[in-house]
C-alpha cells in the first residue's frame, strides 16, 4: 500500500504536467528512439526499485520522446484526444484491473457494456439488437466483422467453417471498393481469405454500385462485400443504399468499414453521408478516432448477434457461463481489459447533442482548413472536403513533400504526407475534441510558412 500511496500521486502529477503542456510544446517529438533507449537504460536491472522511483525515472525519460497526439494541432493520420471523462474513466478501468470477458465474473463491466453499446446503437441509427463488441481497434473490428461474414456465408451454402475449417469449402469471395483502407486487406488475410477483389471507385475514392453490381453478377459463389464509411484520403462515402441492396439481391454479407466516418450518422448535419448504412450486417469503427476515448478501443458491431458468436465463441469448463450470453462471445479475446467503460463515459458526458456537435465541430474545422488552403499560392486542394479529412498539393511531388517536412520541422503543427491517387499529398485529419478555431489558425499560419508565404 505505501509504495502504491507514493507511485500513483506522482503519475498523476506526471500526467498532468503533460497535459497542461499540450497548448505550448512542439508537437513532433524532440528525441528519438536511440536516444531515448538510452535514458530509459538497456540493461536490466539485479534488483527490485521503488515503485515512485520507476515511475519517476519513466516519466523524465520519454518525455522528450512523446508526441503531442492529444494536442488540438495533430492532424496527422486519424487519431483522436482523449475526452477528459473518458481519460478519467480509463485510470478507473486500470485501478478496478476488470477481466471484461465474464457476465457472473465481473458484472460491473458487463453492464457497463450493455448500456454503451445500445446508446451507440441509438445514437448510429443501427438496428437494435445487434451485437456489439469492444475490441483492440479498427483492424480486429473488422477482423471481428469479417469473420463473422465469412462463417456465415458459407454456412449458408452448407460449409461448416467451425467444424472442417476452411480447406476444401467452396471459398469466399470478397469485393471491396479501390481506394478501401489497407486494415481490411490485413484482416482478409488473418481469416485466410486472401487478396480482395477490388470495384472501381470515383475521383473521390467512393465505390461506384455499377461497377459492383456487374461484379455480383459474374460469379454466383459465397460472397462478402466491403463498403467504406470515410475514405482515409478524401473523407468520401460509398453509396450504401445502392451498394447493400446489390449486394443483398445477390446473397451477399455487407460489411462497413467506419473507422472514423461512421459517427457521421450521429450528427444531424451530416447523417445524409451515412444514408443506407443500417442496412448493412456488419459495421466496424474506432472509439479512439472520432468519439475520442483513450487507445484502445475499436467497436465490432454485427447484426445478427447469433452469426459473431459462432464466429467467435468458445467454451471452458472453468468458465462461469451465463445463460444471457458473455462479453467474449463477440470479440477474439477471452482475457481483455474493461473497454466499454471510458466509452460509456463520454457518452454520458457528452449526451447525444454533445456528439453531434463534436462531430460537426470536427468537419467545421475541416472545412476552415479547406478555405485557408485555398487563399494559399500554389496549394491545390485535391478532395471535395465533405467530412473532417483534407488532402491538398503543393505543385510537384518534390515540392509538396518539402512541404511536409519544413511543417513538421516547424513543429507548430502535424500534418502527414502519404500518396493519394499516384500523387504526393499533405494530409490533414481532424479528430481531436479539445481542436479549437485558434489551433485552425495556428496551424494555418505554420502551412503558409512551410510553404513560404508571408
Amino acid at each position: 500500500m505505501t509504495e502504491r500511496d507514493a507511485a500513483l500521486p506522482l503519475a498523476l502529477n506526471h500526467a498532468q504536467r503533460w497535459l497542461a503542456s499540450l497548448d505550448d510544446r512542439p508537437v513532433p517529438p524532440q528525441a528519438q528512439v536511440e536516444e531515448l533507449v538510452e535514458r530509459l537504460g538497456s540493461e536490466l536491472p539485479e534488483g527490485p526499485r521503488e515503485a515512485a522511483a520507476v515511475v519517476e525515472h519513466l516519466a523524465t525519460a520519454l518525455e522528450p520522446g512523446l508526441t503531442a497526439m492529444p494536442s488540438g494541432r495533430f492532424y496527422g493520420m486519424v487519431i483522436g484526444g482523449a475526452h477528459p471523462a473518458a481519460l478519467a474513466a480509463d485510470w478507473l478501468t486500470s485501478a478496478w484491473d476488470q477481466n471484461a470477458g465474464l457476465a457472473r465474473l465481473t458484472p460491473a463491466a458487463t453492464a457497463t457494456e450493455q448500456v454503451a453499446s445500445a446508446w451507440l446503437l441509438d445514437l448510429l441509427g443501427l438496428p437494435e439488437g445487434s451485437a456489439v463488441g469492444f475490441v483492440t481497434g479498427g483492424t480486429m473490428a473488422n477482423f471481428t466483422c469479417l469473420a463473422a461474414g465469412r462463417d456465415a456465408v458459407l454456412r449458408d451454402a452448407g460449409w461448416d467453417v467451425g467444424a472442417r475449417g476452411l480447406v476444401g469449402s467452396p471459398g469466399v469471395r470478397v469485393l471491396v471498393g479501390e481506394e478501401r483502407h489497407d486494415t481490411v486487406d490485413l484482416a482478409l488475410r488473418y481469416l485466410g481469405l486472401g487478396a480482395p477483389e477490388p470495384v472501381a471507385a470515383d475521383d473521390q475514392g467512393r465505390l461506384l454500385a455499377d461497377d459492383l453490381e456487374r461484379a455480383l453478377g459474374e460469379r454466383d459463389v459465397p460472397t462478402v462485400v466491403c463498403l467504406q464509411a470515410g475514405n482515409v484520403h478524401s473523407g468520401g462515402y460509398d453509396p450504401f443504399a445502392a451498394a447493400v441492396d446489390a449486394a443483398h439481391r445477390h446473397g451477399a454479407w455487407v460489411h462497413v468499414d467506419g473507422a472514423f466516418g461512421l459517427f457521421a450518422a450521429a450528427a444531424p448535419a451530416y447523417r445524409h453521408l451515412a444514408e443506407g448504412v443500417a442496412g448493412a450486417d456488419s459495421w466496424a469503427t474506432d472509439a479512439h478516432k472520432t468519439l475520442n476515448v483513450p487507445y484502445d478501443c475499436g467497436i465490432a458491431i454485427v447484426r445478427d448477434p447469433a452469426a459473431v458468436r459462432a464466429a467467435m465463441g468458445m467454451h471452458g469448463d472453468y468458465l462461469i457461463h451465463d445463460a444471457a450470453g458473455d462479453p467474449f462471445e463477440k470479440v477474439p479475446e477471452l482475457s481483455r481489459r474493461a473497454r466499454s467503460i471510458p466509452v460509456w463515459a463520454v457518452l454520458a458526458a457528452l449526451g447525444r447533442r454533445g456528439v453531434a456537435d463534436l462531430v460537426e465541430r470536427m468537419a467545421g474545422h475541416a472545412a476552415a482548413f479547406a478555405r485557408g488552403i485555398a487563399e494559399i499560392p500554389g496549394a491545390e486542394l485535391l478532395n471535395d472536403v465533405v467530412f473532417t479529412q483534407v488532402c491538398v498539393s503543393f505543385g510537384d511531388d518534390e515540392r509538396t513533400r518539402e512541404v511536409v517536412a519544413r511543417l513538421l520541422e516547424d513543429g507548430e503543427a502535424w500534418m502527414s504526407g502519404s500518396v493519394w491517387r499516384g500523387r504526393a499529398v499533405l494530409r490533414i485529419s481532424v479528430s481531436n475534441w479539445s481542436t479549437t478555431e485558434g489551433d485552425v489558425d495556428r496551424s494555418l499560419r505554420a502551412l503558409r510558412r512551410a510553404a513560404g508565404t508571408p
